[in-house]
């Protein structure tokens, strides 16, 4: 019976601990209604208003009364960054910065976020600043990403090799490419200093860094010309073979003119046509079709533009065709005036009709053939970087367009204007 009494007294007293429980609850509930809904949607007005100062003072005033909010000012300062306002986004995570109350890896995130809005603005030092903060803990290896990318903009390469050192150990990826690259970049401030020793040591640095560094063989060719040992430069710009022979062509010209200063032209041009497959053929053209016509002269040179279009066609090589078709049609040309003057000028003849209409015709024909089409296929060839399709004229190490190193791929691509990706 006292067991049953306990029970009906019991139902009671769970229900009414329940019913207030339900009530403060509630209370609680309308009060957080009552405050931070306001002030959330007093920011998103402000934002929609496009008054993002006032926006933030009220972002700021969500953080103050709850601190989970910070995330909200991590998503507002990312999203300034991102349009460019690089004042407002530093503001927001300045203000984070110095909230006394914030947790050590909030603060980490928000020097982070600081530093990338400082790199943004062009505020090198004050980016370098924030970032060198971060060198422990959970944002060590973002941190010192950024900085390696600081320190290429600021052509700072020596703290460059020691971030990618650090990165390397942090992240176990290899920075070879990137570490050669950057010891080529500290080569061409020492020869611009006249510094040749110094600049040699960087050269063979990156070799032993990169063995594959195609950038460093032809400096150190380069320095080897310079220097007047062209026997030594061609050595150096031929075993490029062996690291990549789809480099070759960055080098032909400079082959031909070394080979032309010892006179051996005729053996460079042979070793270059040696070189000339499927590959290579496209790129090499322009620097074999030169010398050939310099060295065998312009009916061999109109018989290698015909066998390198059955063997790959492309319109570069239909272009330099009709360029030695109209040189030859013009020399033609002039021979026969030459040989003609003195009968057209007994017979009080114009040379044109003396002899020669047609001959005449077809080398002007041939002419504005080849006028059109060195205007058409003057942009045509392009480098285009593997990693986001920017074109340029000219072969560049980095991309200008990602800056990315060795992206590049050292073969033109005959590409029509408009068709994808920036140019330059």
């Amino acid at each position: 019976m006292d067991f049953d009494l306990w029970w009906l007294l019991a139902i009671p007293l769970v229900f009414g601990l329940g019913w207030v429980a339900a009530r403060l609850d509630a209370r609680q509930l309308r009060t957080e209604q009552s405050s931070l809904p306001r002030s959330y949607f007093k920011g998103l007005n402000f934002l929609l208003n496009e008054q993002p100062d006032k926006a933030i003072d009220a972002f700021i005033e969500v953080a103050r009364l709850d601190p989970e909010t910070t995330e909200l000012h991590f998503a507002l300062g990312s999203l300034f960054r991102r349009r460019g306002e690089t004042e407002r986004a530093i503001r927001v995570h300045q203000n984070l910065v110095n909230r006394p109350d914030l947790p050590a890896s909030e603060r980490d995130h928000a020097l982070y976020e600081l530093g990338q809005d400082f790199l943004r603005a062009g505020l090198l030092d004050r980016a370098e600043e924030s970032l060198r903060k971060l060198m422990e803990g959970t944002f060590a290896e973002p941190a010192k990403r950024v900085l390696l990318e600081l320190y290429e903009v600021e052509k700072e390469w020596r703290k460059a090799i020691d971030a990618a050192r650090e990165l390397q150990t942090l992240q176990g990826k290899d920075y070879a490419v990137q570490i050669a690259q950057f010891c080529c970049e500290l080569a061409q401030e020492s020869l611009q200093r006249k510094d040749v020793p110094t600049a040699i040591e960087w050269l063979e640095r990156a070799l032993q860094e990169n063995p594959k560094n195609v950038r460093a063989t032809i400096q150190l060719g380069d320095v080897a010309q310079g220097q007047g040992d062209t026997e030594g430069a061609i050595k150096r710009w031929r075993s490029i073979e062996q690291q990549n022979p789809a480099f070759l062509p960055l080098v032909a010209e400079r082959l031909m003119k070394a080979y032309a200063q010892l006179g051996r032209a005729a053996e460079g041009l042979a070793w270059l046509r040696s070189k000339m497959d499927a590959r290579l053929g496209p790129e090499l053209l322009d620097t074999v079709y030169k010398y050939e016509l310099d060295v065998h002269g312009i009916d061999d040179a109109v018989a290698l533009m015909r066998d390198q279009i059955r063997r790959q066609p492309s319109l570069m090589a239909l272009t330099r065709l009709v360029e030695a078709e109209a040189t030859r049609a013009s020399e033609a040309v002039g021979h026969e005036a030459a040989a003609t003057a003195d009968v057209a000028e007994s017979a009080l003849a114009d040379p044109v009709e003396a002899g020669g209409n047609a001959d005449i015709q077809r080398a002007q024909d041939l002419g504005a053939i080849r006028d059109l089409l060195q205007s058409r296929t003057r942009n045509l060839a392009r480098y285009t970087c593997q990693e986001c399709g920017f074109r340029a004229r000219l072969f560049y190490w980095q991309c200008p367009g990602c800056n990315r190193w060795e992206t590049y791929s050292p073969r033109r691509t005959e590409t029509l204007g408009g068709s994808g990706g920036a140019s330059m």
